[in-house]
């Protein structure tokens, strides 16, 4: 017996200090055993019984079964002391749960140090990108310390190693067993014969296969032809872009990067983009025994509950985790999962990826893209019936200049050349955010176009265009200009989203009317690109102001609890001159968008519409007329007054008014009451914790619309009640 005395492999405090060593059946021991030159003996048959190295009372014994009759054994020398429970990890198989015993096996290994030292400094030169560059260090860290790579596997599928064992002549012992590797068996034989210098040679080529991800390295250049010099070789290697999971960037990527560089001298791509991993909405990693598994079929064409239940059932979980995972499915799908579309799902997916290392799936967030492909599919629809039969679209810039008669010339206002000019934008901002790799930030481009500009502002805008029965000239140039700027929002828009939304997309273009740069397929048409000369910064300032006043017009329309169908007339005031001229330009417009009545804007000394006052954006205007307007603050510039004077039973919409406040109260204060309990920072999930604050911000904000509509309505009607008007410059 050989005995040994090693401070890392042996705590001196547990037990007895001492305990017996396997240098062939245990990763520590067997490094134990090269430190002190221990000799390595195998005890275990492949098929997991005791050899003849186990000793002649064991040997053919299954290895459970040896445990036991070595207790006995001992037990009947007298020897046998007592056992003891230790906790200790253990390998077990993730198919059958069995507990897998290392063993020493003859296997094939690559020598990977000059290939991981060029790979690195392929990173470190820039020649290889990753992206997100916080990967970069992974890579390092793996290739900087990187071992001999183990490639043979003992399974039934994959490529068979092409290495050869010279069987006869017979070699005189093990050691000296003579290998040879070849591409054919005829190439092995000849090696064979030079190696051994025999007249002929018997060989049998090796059982094992190659490791999944030496054969995968090889996908780059073996698809082409490799190591032929084909055509398609030529033209298709090296690649540019390869994107994949962060989780496989040194089984994989890696990989490739040795063997291109080692097998061709080149590197398989110059880009490597590394896509977050999909977890649950509680960012648990998905898993079959959790029931947290997320299909994304079951989120493009939708599931019941049951359904989803059922396919637990059919899966090989045991009946208790079962159970467990119908639980978990209950709570995070209690109505099962909605028809999505693999639109939404990839939108949605895209718009995650600015998490980072992972995605935490909220299919009600895909829900919500959902309904952003239904407005897009309705706004689209909805603008194309006013193209009028046979329209043909010339381009923006054209229609502007030519033209037989002046109506055939089309007149760009203040509202197209705005929304070319945030199109512009989108443009750019998609291009930038897409080859950046930034595919959040083009989710969020493209969508705040379509959503928030185009649909909610610029449709509102140019529908009285279309509705007007005004058939001058100028009309009739106002709305061919339209028409073409129209076109070209839904031309550019539906190509600027269909990498990313590219079904409906595809199904929306083919309905647009026809154009010279109008091509067969979505697909293949041009990507749209900035355009420089629409750029309009004054436009934005504007629009900024624009949006602000009908906001504030509809918040209070909100809080006053009207009935969709009342329109109340509005008066605005702004201190600056040039911006109260805007207002006053505008002023049909921000009564369209804002869905009130006549739309007033007050002008300083008595001109205009009505008169300035002489502090503040509403003050010195008629005090009487103010009196009966409810007043909300836009800005430090800017007032917005909604007229309640042909408004009835304003007693019944106070009480309204005070019902919702009370309500959201409540509300407000059952939120503050959750995020005042203790260690509400490291208990609460932080997904948790950002709804509640977000509720809490909106129910704010709701509240205050609601207290000052309240007081407005008050100081009305307690006014009226005394037979006055509300003094001048009272609050609102």
């Amino acid at each position: 017996m050989v005995i040994v005395t090693d401070p890392e492999l042996v705590d001196m405090n547990f037990g007895t200090g001492a305990v017996k060593i396997t240098p062939a059946h245990d990763p520590n021991d067997y490094e134990c055993g090269k430190k002190h030159n221990l000799e390595f003996i195998n005890i275990l048959t492949e098929d997991g019984k005791i050899n003849e190295n186990g000793g002649e009372m064991f040997k053919g014994m299954h290895r459970f079964e040896c445990r036991l009759q070595i207790i006995e054994a001992l037990t009947n020398k007298g020897l046998f002391v007592k056992k003891s429970a230790n906790p200790m990890r253990l390998g077990k198989c993730s198919r059958t749960g069995d507990i897998i015993e290392p063993m020493l096996i003859p296997q094939w290994w690559v020598d990977c140090k000059d290939m991981a030292r060029r790979s690195v400094e392929a990173v470190r030169k820039g020649d290889l990108k990753i992206v997100p560059s916080h990967h970069e260090q992974t890579w390092y860290n793996w290739l900087e310390n990187i071992k001999d790579w183990c490639v043979s596997r003992q399974l039934w599928w994959g490529h068979r190693i092409p290495a050869y064992k010279v069987v006869e002549p017979a070699p005189s012992s093990v050691e000296e067993t003579v290998w040879v590797v070849g591409r054919s068996k005829e190439e092995a034989e000849e090696r064979a014969k030079q190696k051994t210098g025999a007249a002929s040679v018997k060989i049998e080529q090796d059982e094992d296969v190659l490791d999944t991800w030496f054969s995968s390295g090889l996908f780059p250049f073996s698809v082409f032809g490799w190591p032929d010099q084909t055509e398609e070789l030529d033209a298709f290697f090296p690649t540019s872009l390869l994107e994949t999971g962060h989780d496989i960037l040194f089984f994989w990527v890696a990989r490739m990067v040795m063997m291109s560089l080692q097998l061709t001298d080149r590197l398989p791509f110059h880009t490597v983009y590394l896509h977050a991993m999909v977890r649950d909405r509680h960012g648990r990693k998905m898993s079959k025994s959790l029931g947290n598994v997320i299909d994304p079929l079951e989120v493009i064409n939708g599931i019941v509950l049951d359904g989803l239940l059922q396919k637990l059932k059919e899966g090989n979980l045991p009946q208790k985790e079962i159970k467990a995972a119908e639980l978990l499915m209950k709570d995070d799908f209690p109505n099962g999962i909605p028809e999505c579309g693999a639109d939404a799902l990839r939108y949605g997916l895209l718009a995650y990826t600015k998490q980072g290392r992972s995605i935490n799936l909220d299919v009600n967030r895909v829900v919500a893209y959902r309904f952003f492909c239904n407005k897009l599919w309705n706004a689209t629809r909805f603008a194309l019936m006013k193209f009028p039969e046979g329209f043909r679209a010339r381009g923006v810039e054209t229609a502007a200049v030519c033209g037989s008669s002046k109506s055939e010339k089309g007149v760009l206002d203040w509202a197209d050349r705005w929304i070319l000019h945030r199109l512009s934008a989108c443009c750019g901002a998609t291009n930038k955010a897409i080859e950046e790799f930034q595919f959040a930030d083009a989710v969020q481009a493209t969508y705040n176009f379509w959503l928030y500009e185009f649909c909610d502002f610029y449709l509102e805008i140019i529908k009285p265009v279309f509705q007007t029965t005004d058939t001058s000239e100028a009309a009739e140039s106002r709305k061919r200009g339209t028409l073409e700027v129209l076109y070209c929002c839904l031309d550019r828009g539906l190509r600027l989203l269909c990498p990313m939304m590219p079904f409906v997309t595809e199904e929306l273009y083919q309905r647009l009317p026809p154009s010279a740069w109008k091509r067969d397929s979505i697909c293949t048409a041009d990507f749209p690109l900035e355009v420089v000369a629409w750029t309009n910064t004054r436009a934005d300032d504007e629009f900024r102001l624009f949006s602000a006043v009908v906001k504030h017009f509809r918040a209070l329309q909100v809080s006053l609890d009207l009935p969709p169908k009342e329109r109340p007339d509005g008066i605005a005031g702004h201190r600056d001159p040039a911006f109260r001229a805007f207002l006053s330009q505008r002023a049909a417009d921000i009564s369209t968008v804002s869905r009130m009545g006549i739309v007033r804007v007050l002008w300083e000394g008595g001109e205009g519409e009505g008169s300035m006052p002489s502090e503040g954006p509403g003050a010195g205007a008629d005090s009487g007329e103010l009196g009966k307007c409810v007043k909300d603050v836009v800005s430090d510039q800017c007032d917005v007054f909604l007229d309640c004077s042909g408004m009835t039973n304003l007693g019944q919409t106070v009480s309204r008014i005070a019902k919702k406040i009370e309500t959201a109260e409540k509300s407000l204060a059952s939120y503050q009451k959750k995020a005042s309990i203790p260690d509400y920072e490291t208990k609460v999930p932080e997904d948790v914790r950002q709804m509640n604050a977000e509720k809490m911000a909106t129910l704010t904000e709701e509240l205050a619309g609601l207290r000052g509509a309240k007081e407005n309505l008050d100081r009305i009607i307690a006014a009226a009640g005394a037979g006055t008007g509300a003094p001048n410059g009272s609050p609102a």
